[in-house]
């Protein structure tokens, strides 16, 4: 047992050296670049976006969405990176992606979209435009037997080590079998659960040699899929709370192997009205008592967070942007509450209590309702045009500019969307080629 432990730690340790070497001479000194982008970024890139959770309502909707854009159906509402504050960065075109992904469910992609038609969700007739692109689709996700999971055995694996193994070569079969140029991995799987602190996440060493111990779950879902990711030299992003790069272990091997990567938590409805508001409140300085807030989810975002250890991730990071925001004495109750014939529908009801001038009492009360999965499909489409972009360009390391698009930002402490969209128009104009002043 303990000669296999060390082979299986030599083996996770080449593979993050590798990494580690071809992206620091892809990004530094440029003598090497993994995936010839020197070469190859003015012309059509060939990118590939791999989903976790790719059955899933956001992943649907958001692979409907990206060969619906391909061809000219469907206008581009939605997607920032669309926006006229974007002309000219070299952003990669919809059409330049082929997608990938591994889900646990089986059910083929084609009748999970006409599932969400039958919500109301999807349009007919785009899903019936783009059913082959879906049926191709089929071949390049993977699962059940190739699926993070924390407890290996369910899959037919002893060690978790070997769950990063079939993770990170179906990836690597995917970028190798479509010569990608670039690759970027985004997590939009259900939301997992705060996993307690271990001494294994703080130590990249001890992490590896505990992956390879016999039926040991060491790390959530999430991590194990970022993990992979980054054996492979992607761009990473995770649009859910789970824990995956708040590994703190994770973030070290992240940043070794020079990857890029943003989030956490996409904010596309009620934390995305609180970043407007709450600046709002003090920017004018008035005292802001309470922001209590409910959230009503139907399908299968809120069967998730029906269960009361799931729901700990995700209010504590729609709370977080609060606290920091408007300050730690705010009184700012939040619950979430499962509807299942709310469907595909989100509501969120915000109730604010603030005193003005010479105690003038304020209260300001908000409801939003909004199919969720559609208003976070064009994000995942910008946050992969923009990972894809960059990491065309040799950049990596945590890219808190994307914190737009989150409710808990990486590398920044910002939370106020107007400052984010800000960071976020400059970075992307950073990647453009300036135009010569004789012209």
């Amino acid at each position: 047992m303990l000669g296999a432990s060390i082979l299986c730690l030599e083996k996770l340790v080449f593979n993050a050296q590798h990494i580690d070497l071809l992206q620091r001479l892809a990004t530094k000194d440029g003598a090497m670049d993994p995936y010839d982008t020197a070469s190859r970024v003015t012309a059509r890139p060939r990118c590939g976006v791999w989903l976790s959770g790719a059955r899933g309502s956001v992943a649907t909707t958001s692979i409907v969405g990206l060969y619906a854009l391909s061809a000219g159906l469907i206008p581009e509402t939605g997607c920032v990176t669309a926006a006229a504050d974007f002309a000219g960065v070299p952003l990669p075109k919809y059409a330049d992606f082929v997608v990938a992904g591994r889900d646990l469910s089986t059910t083929p992609l084609v009748k999970r979209a006409e599932t969400l038609v039958e919500a109301g969700l999807l349009p007919h007739r785009v899903v019936a435009a783009v059913s082959d692109r879906l049926a191709a689709t089929e071949d390049e996700i993977v699962g059940p037997s190739c699926v993070a999971t924390p407890d290996p055995s369910t899959v037919g694996a002893s060690t978790q080590a070997e769950l990063i193994d079939r993770l990170s070569d179906a990836m690597g079969s995917f970028i190798s079998r479509n010569a990608l140029d670039v690759f970027v991995v985004i997590d939009v799987a259900s939301t997992q659960p705060p996993v307690p602190d271990r001494p294994e996440y703080h130590d990249p060493d001890i992490l590896r040699a505990a992956l390879c111990e016999k039926d040991r779950m060491v790390l959530p879902a999430s991590a194990l899929t970022a993990l992979a990711a980054i054996r492979n030299g992607a761009a990473y992003s995770c649009f859910t709370p789970s824990p995956s790069m708040g590994v703190a272990a994770l973030r070290s091997l992240a940043d070794d192997a020079d990857i890029l990567y943003g989030g956490q938590d996409a904010k596309t409805g009620q934390t995305l009205l609180r970043t407007v508001l709450a600046p709002m409140f003090a920017s004018r300085a008035m005292i802001v008592n309470s922001w209590a807030g409910t959230n009503l989810l139907g399908g299968g975002d809120g069967a998730t967070l029906a269960d009361p250890v799931a729901a700990q991730s995700k209010l504590a990071s729609k709370q977080r942007g609060i606290q920091q925001m408007l300050g730690g004495s705010v009184n700012a109750p939040l619950h979430i509450d499962y509807v299942p014939d709310l469907g595909e529908t989100k509501v969120a009801w915000d109730h604010i209590h603030a005193t003005g001038f010479l105690g003038g009492q304020i209260t300001l009360q908000t409801i939003w309702s909004a199919p969720d999965s559609a208003l976070a499909a064009p994000l995942v489409l910008d946050v992969a045009r923009l990972l894809a972009m960059a990491r065309l360009r040799g950049a990596h390391g945590v890219v808190g500019q994307l914190g737009f698009f989150f409710k808990e930002p990486w590398g920044s402490s910002t939370h106020s969307l107007a400052a984010q969209y800000e960071a976020l128009v400059q970075w992307a104009r950073s990647f453009a080629t300036p135009v010569p002043a004789d012209q």
